[in-house]
């Protein structure tokens, strides 16, 4: 067990108050195999008494000036970041990614705080002149309810503050369901609000799986939001369910990032790219670039590229400063990277590197690693090519020129971000354009979004809504037109007096 946690059970926070709930199931580190602590595996009733105190809660909470509201958040904030250091390394201990991501994922969401708290002051609406004299119009965002939200463990805290920040600073109260791999995150962020001052009930967590605690939250009719970050599959039977009940729904689902490079690029710079944006985080991000579009001249020079950077990086335990890969979050991802291994080897892509299990010299890491891989000679058809594979695998695919590239890049199901290395501003502005993303990068990899931006795709990525920047207030709140006559006299808009 882990002394900075300092409990070896979690327990759901609920009304303000920890509530003990049984089974549980233990938790490990996916880079050692060591249990670190277990958490519950709640069902209906828990949910039911969360969104019962969130019902209560969000009546007052909503009546509180927002600027108000806003200052629980900047406060949230300050309490992250003093225990950037702490959050980091149990970051690291329960998800896997190396220390120097888990500061910068715990660090976005100090970001997030700040940035939202500022919100708390520019909940605008609008003014708006009247078609009638003695006649004021004008617009409000107001908050929805209860919001359910459902976060998936490759970003346990920073997803988690994009969708509950904004949330509750529009006046809204949350009940959450973190992932059950990666729930310390969770507790920890629910005792940082607690000790911020909000509200007992506008923050509850209620740990369990997606086909208990997740399905419970879909189906209930005082939720009034879902917004959900994780599979395909997953999100396309939530998004059904909460069409029939005409409820709220947020998605943000996969991706098959490629990172473009022409032939009058920056090589060494755009295999720096795509090293760090195809195995940071082991390649388990949405964001993360799993093809590379490669004109056909310089394919060969980026290969050799590509083969120094990836013999040079160290994979073991991510609270090893010197490691750079990390694990896979758990046995069965590592299976299903292994599988589409075998697919792409099978449909004759080329493996340059890599390719299978990996273990420590010393056999001391009793964890899931998969050594970085790389496929070349792959077509935009192979499944390797078109389907998420959520693990360190890359593979090349050469075309002829810029509109094959673009052509390729917009060929699969997914739209969340792409990338294009060029010197030519002509195909800058060109990519910006055709590329069909919700993220377009231009000279860097696929990954690294910004908090003040918004963040989510087009097809089969998402479903039109947008997780972080100003933006994401869309998905908490709901629009209420308010017209004013002061006339002393009834006067029927639209209708023609003369």
């Amino acid at each position: 067990m882990t002394t900075i946690l300092q409990t070896d059970k979690l327990k759901n926070f609920i009304a303000g108050e920890w509530q003990e709930a049984n089974p549980t199931v233990a938790v490990h580190n996916p880079a050692t195999g060591q249990e670190i602590v277990h958490v519950p595996l709640s069902g209906k009733t828990e949910v039911d008494q969360a969104v019962e105190a969130a019902k209560q809660a969000q009546k007052d909470w909503s009546l509180v000036p927002a600027p108000q509201r806003a200052e629980v958040l900047y406060q949230v904030g300050i309490l992250m970041k003093e225990r950037k250091e702490m959050l980091s390394q149990l970051l690291t201990m329960e998800n896997g990614k190396v220390l120097e991501e888990a500061r910068g994922e715990v660090q976005e969401g100090i970001d997030m705080a700040f940035y939202m708290a500022g919100e708390g002051r520019r909940l605008f609406g609008q003014t708006t002149p009247a078609e009638l004299k003695d006649k004021f119009a004008m617009s409000q965002r107001c908050p929805v309810g209860v919001v359910g939200i459902i976060t998936p463990w490759n970003f346990p805290i920073a997803i988690a503050t994009w969708k509950s920040f904004p949330a509750i600073v529009a006046g809204n109260a949350v009940v959450w369901k973190p992932a059950t791999e990666t729930p310390i995150m969770a507790y920890e962020l629910a005792k940082i609000f607690a000790e911020a001052g909000l509200p007992k009930g506008v923050l509850n967590v209620v740990f369990g799986s997606g086909a208990s605690v997740g399905d419970a939250m879909v189906h209930h009719e005082a939720i009034r939001v879902i917004s959900f970050t994780g599979s395909n599959d997953t999100g396309r039977d939530i998004a059904a369910s909460c069409g029939r009940q005409l409820k709220k729904v947020s998605l943000e689902m996969g991706g098959k990032n490629a990172v473009i490079v022409m032939d009058d690029a920056d090589l060494d710079l755009a295999a720096e790219g795509i090293i760090w944006s195809a195995f940071g985080t082991s390649g388990q991000r949405c964001t993360a670039c799993s093809r590379v579009i490669v004109h056909e001249k310089v394919k060969q020079q980026l290969e050799e590229r590509l083969l120094m950077k990836v013999e040079e990086l160290t994979i073991g335990n991510g609270l090893d400063k010197t490691v750079q890969v990390g694990p896979i979050i758990n046995r069965q991802g590592l299976e299903k990277i292994k599988k589409y291994v075998q697919l792409g080897k099978e449909e004759g892509a080329t493996l340059l590197a890599g390719g299978e299990e990996w273990s420590s010299k010393d056999g001391d890491l009793g964890g899931y690693f998969f050594a970085p891989t790389i496929f070349t000679d792959a077509t935009a058809s192979m499944r390797i090519a078109q389907e998420e594979i959520f693990g360190p695998v890359v593979s090349l695919i050469s075309v002829t020129d810029f509109d094959e590239a673009i052509e390729v890049n917009n060929q699969v199901a997914y739209g969340l971000s792409s990338s294009i290395f060029t010197k030519d501003v002509n195909r800058v502005f060109r990519a910006q354009r055709d590329l069909d993303t919700g993220i377009v990068y231009v000279n860097a990899g696929t990954t690294g979004a910004e908090i003040h931006l918004p963040f989510g795709g087009t097809k089969g990525t998402g479903n039109g809504h947008r997780d972080s920047g100003v933006q994401a207030l869309d998905v908490f709140t709901e629009w209420k037109a308010i017209y004013v006559d002061f006339s002393g006299k009834l006067q029927r808009a639209q209708i023609d007096t003369e």
